[in-house]
């Protein structure tokens, strides 16, 4: 399992390749990527993401240890960045390795809901204006962590 909270881009092909490879006795590997999408309200010119460092950490890694428990994963991977990115920045990655499709896909989904739901980041929207909005929670992403 590793779980990475950085400020510095990465590269999905190279971290999608490594966990594959490194997903011994799996017979599914899962990725995910999120990227900054423009915002709702307006032209923005980026999103500024922050966190408590050791508090992220540990939450991140206890959701993913929760996952491989929950579904039997043979491993799982979590990167999460921070700091300020521009529309069309990859923003996080989930990779899961199961040996089984099913569980696969679903602890990367759950895994997924939590970051959006309920990890410790805070999102802020800054427009082309030089206006700003904190990103507030989603009833739908709340239904969708409550499913798990």
């Amino acid at each position: 399992m590793r779980v990475a909270v950085q400020e510095a881009p990465f590269d999905f092909g190279a971290e999608a390749e490594a966990f594959a490879r490194g997903a011994g006795g799996a017979g599914a590997v899962v990725t995910f990527t999120g990227v900054v999408r423009e915002a709702d309200s307006g032209a923005m010119a980026c999103m500024e993401i922050e966190h408590y460092p050791g508090m992220t950490q540990k939450a991140l890694e206890q959701i993913a240890t929760e996952a491989i428990s929950r579904w039997d994963l043979t491993d799982a991977l979590v990167i999460h960045r921070y700091g300020r990115l521009a529309p069309g920045a990859q923003i996080m990655m989930v990779a899961t390795a199961a040996r089984h499709r099913v569980a696969a896909f679903d602890a990367a989904e759950y895994l997924m809901d939590y970051l959006k739901s309920r990890a410790p980041f805070w999102k802020k929207e800054i427009l082309q204006d030089g206006s700003a909005d904190w990103v507030a929670a989603k009833d739908a992403d709340e239904d969708a962590l409550r499913r798990w």
